[in-house]
């Protein structure tokens, strides 16, 4: 549920349905307003936008956890979730071309380098992985 006044904007308890008898919770939300709808509200120009993003499925990110660990060499019990960085991780460049190589591998998905290259943190891999096995199906 979510309320707008020309101050602020509540936000609380949010799902994303993206097929019958699936829903995900919202990983972030943003918005877009227009002074003419709210003259007294001040925005930079980055935040004038709606957006909507649905976190991947559980089972996406657990895997992508279990990847990421076998190919940066960490012990089975190291700590690896969602919001884990590559770089915290110990990852350099070359092992993030391979960590998404693994990828490609294990959800027989193709990345384009650009999106490869945005990539930083596991949720991100597994976002763009489910958003990718979804275009394939």
């Amino acid at each position: 549920m979510a309320s707008v006044t020309a101050s602020s904007v509540s936000i609380s308890s949010l799902s994303c349905s993206l097929k019958q008898n699936q829903v995900f919770n919202l990983k972030k939300v943003s918005f877009s307003v227009s002074r003419k709808s709210f003259p007294s509200l001040r925005l930079q120009p980055a935040h004038r936008r709606f957006h909507v993003a649905c976190a991947a499925k559980p089972e996406t990110v657990e895997k992508v956890c279990e990847i990421v660990r076998k190919q940066l060499a960490l012990p089975a019990d190291s700590a690896v979730t969602g919001e884990s960085t590559f770089l915290s991780l110990g990852a350099d460049s070359l092992d993030t071309v391979e960590i998404v190589m693994g990828l490609e591998e294990e959800f027989g998905i193709s990345v384009e380098e650009e999106s490869a290259q945005s990539i930083t943190t596991v949720q991100e891999a597994a976002d763009m992985i489910d958003k990718l096995v979804e275009k394939k199906a």
